[in-house]
């Protein structure tokens, strides 16, 4: 693999009865960008699913650059290993990772692009630092909002959308994937000014 194939990896728990939790936004935008690059997910030895194609081409996927989609097959608290096999499997660096993650300190339905900087408590963020070595990567990061009233966070980013959410929900993910296809097209600067203007 060359330098501009990246890894996008879609963070969230597996199973069914975490599929539509506000913490597994992540995987739901990878599900559209597979739809994209029309490529399904199959199982890696690294302890995740991966489809490999090409995003930001020209109508249907011709041309444009090599990415690799996964999401791991473990908890969200264990994302790192993963994340880390799989750039050494696929011989891309750390700086062609994109993450996408919830993030409680945006507004629900806003997408931000961030690239390095803390965790914020994230535990996918911490773990995926952790094993790769540094913070260093891109982050997609899908505004949830905060919890309501005493609601405990971890409670919180556990449920599914609310009612209202799930309307918005369709719009948010494609707009993600755009911001995605936007960095591996034009770079982080140019998909920045693009997404943060909205």
């Amino acid at each position: 693999m060359s330098d501009n194939t990246f890894l996008v990896v879609g963070l969230g728990n597996p199973g069914p009865g975490y599929a539509f939790n506000r913490h597994n936004v992540g995987q739901m935008v990878l599900d559209v960008l597979a739809d994209r690059i029309g490529a399904k997910f199959k199982s890696h030895k690294a302890g995740a699913v991966v489809a490999e194609g090409r995003l930001g081409g020209i109508g249907g996927g011709v041309g444009g650059t090599k990415v690799i989609l996964a999401k791991s097959t473990g908890y969200m608290n264990t994302s790192g290993r993963p994340v880390s096999g799989l750039l050494k499997f696929y011989g891309i660096p750390l700086s062609n990772l994109i993450v996408i993650h919830d993030e409680l300190d945006i507004p629900a339905a806003a997408v931000r692009i961030k690239v390095g900087g803390g965790h914020a408590g994230h535990n996918g963020l911490r773990d995926i630092i952790a094993a790769c070595g540094g913070p260093d990567f891109i982050r997609v990061r899908v505004g949830i909002g905060r919890p309501p009233g005493q609601m405990e966070t971890a409670d919180y980013v556990l449920k599914d959308f609310g009612t209202a959410e799930r309307k918005e929900l369709p719009v948010t993910l494609e707009i993600s994937a755009d911001a995605v296809e936007s960095i591996v097209r034009e770079g982080v600067g140019p998909a920045q000014q693009k997404f943060h203007s909205a």
